[in-house]
């Protein structure tokens, strides 16, 4: 499936949990010798009554991850298109918190994203000397840790170079999805991402949420802004004046093929 370019092998783990090791993972997002995937997503029976299923990821590097936004938006699709659930709005649950995704009438799914986090010991975030020139501008977890870069243009921002030098920083002690944001005007942004255990993806769901968070926190946009990624369009939504408000994402999730692979 993909979502906004964000491609994913969904993996239905309801009847049965399939025991998949770090190297089946990477073999199922390698490109060249196994299906090819930015992340691994696995829709298994609720672990608690209060949600309809738990939401496992994986990155094509075979390590587990808290969380992937484009992913979301394609898992509700999955487990309708599967006759898992006949719900419109289903709750899973991530390894950290509880997300709300809701199919909508036009085929875009809207995810509720859960709070922004700010607090550096629950990014994980060690904040350098206030006399050291930071290389990013903000840094926020959506359950996941992002750093937010300012920059005047994407395409001439050096990504491929900057992000994995971001990343290799101390500051970030479980590493870090790392944003570069361009700001067209307060309600539309472009954006690319270096994601950890991916590289860069054509669009990343909690990339584009943490760049308008940290946008709106710097008072440079407003409280719904237009994403443009590579590979399409995201609607971002959060009211920074209500205390714990959930940021609300909005955009398309799409089938592309099935298939069976022997590992």
């Amino acid at each position: 499936m993909q979502g906004t370019g964000n491609d994913f092998v969904v993996l239905d783990e309801t009847r049965a949990l399939l025991n998949l090791t770090a190297a089946d993972y990477k073999r199922l997002g390698d490109r060249h010798f196994g299906v090819g995937a930015d992340q691994i997503l696995s829709v298994r029976s609720a672990s608690t009554p209060d949600v309809d299923f738990d939401y496992v990821i994986h990155n094509n590097d075979g390590g587990e991850v808290e969380h992937c936004g484009n992913g979301a938006r394609c898992f509700v699709r999955f487990v309708r298109g599967l006759g898992l659930t006949d719900k419109t709005t289903i709750k899973v649950r991530t390894q950290n918190r509880v997300l709300t995704l809701t199919e909508n009438a036009d085929g875009q799914v809207t995810v509720d994203m859960g709070a922004p986090i700010f607090a550096a010991p629950q990014i994980p975030y060690v904040a350098p000397l206030a006399k050291m020139k930071l290389d990013w501008d903000y840094v926020v977890s959506m359950g996941n840790p992002h750093a937010v870069c300012l920059v005047n243009s994407v395409e001439a921002t050096p990504v491929l170079t900057r992000g994995p030098m971001i990343q290799a920083n101390n500051a970030f002690p479980q590493g870090v999805n790392v944003g570069f944001m361009q700001i067209v005007n307060r309600a539309e942004i472009k954006l690319r991402v270096y994601e950890r255990g991916a590289g860069e993806t054509l669009a990343c769901g909690t990339g584009a949420c943490a760049a308008v968070v940290a946008g709106i926190q710097l008072g440079l946009l407003g409280s719904t802004v237009l994403v443009q990624t590579h590979g399409g369009e995201l609607t971002i939504s959060w009211d920074a004046s209500t205390p714990n408000a959930s940021v609300r994402m909005t955009g398309p999730a799409t089938t592309v093929y099935q298939g069976t692979i022997e590992l």
